[in-house]
This record gives structure tokens, sequence and C-alpha cells, in this order.
């Protein structure tokens, strides 16, 4: 089976999602504050194309901190954390990801939860 890398369009369509997924943030009133204080947005991105590539198979690799680290001290609630979720979705809508990868993706959000949500 192909990897969840090349499904999703390899390191330019992930790019693309990445982008598509940030834009939404800053549009949800949910989580948008959380991401209005990021020092470097354009940063932000590179490194969620990293962990994006990386995760799902690709070839790149993924300089950035790990989850709990990155997350530390947020005290990221529930609700925030299902509301990032759905604004992933809605960037997979728009980008004409099938369901398959949609629940690979899902796996993948799910198993970091411990490392988001009120650390």
């Amino acid at each position: 089976m192909e990897s969840l890398y090349n499904r999703l369009g390899a390191e330019e369509g992930i790019t693309t999602l990445v982008n598509d997924v940030v834009d939404l943030h800053f549009a949800n009133p949910k989580i948008a504050t959380r991401f209005e204080i990021a020092e470097d947005v354009e940063h932000s991105k590179r490194m969620l194309v990293e962990f994006f590539c990386a995760g799902s198979g690709g070839p790149q690799e993924y300089t950035g901190r790990d989850m709990l680290t990155t997350h530390k001290g947020m005290n990221i609630s529930e609700e925030e954390y299902m509301s990032a979720i759905d604004d992933v979705f809605s960037a997979m809508d728009k980008n004409n990801i099938g369901e398959e990868e949609k629940k690979d993706v899902l796996s993948i959000l799910y198993s970091l939860k411990g490392d988001i949500i009120r650390v």
C-alpha cells in the first residue's frame, strides 16, 4: 500500500494542507488566540510540514520540539483540541483528501492527544 505521505500529495500536498489548516485556525474563534501569539508563523508552518511529512512516512526529518515540550503550560482543553481537529478535517475536505487518509490522519492526531491536552 502507498504511504500516507504519498496519498496526501507528498511535500507539496502536505504544504498546501498545512497552509489551509493554519488559515482555518486563525479564523476559528475557539482557538485563534492560541495562534495569534505565535512569534513566527512561517516557522510554525515549516515545523508542521516537517512533522506531517515525517509522521506520514515521508523522507523529511522533523527538526522541531516534541509535542509535549511544544504544548507544555498551554493547558489546552479538549474542546480546543477537537476544534483544531475539525479544522484539519475541513482543510482535508477542501483538498479532496479521501476517507482512508482522513482515518489515518485522525489516528495520528489522537495518538498525540496525551501530549497536547491539559499539559
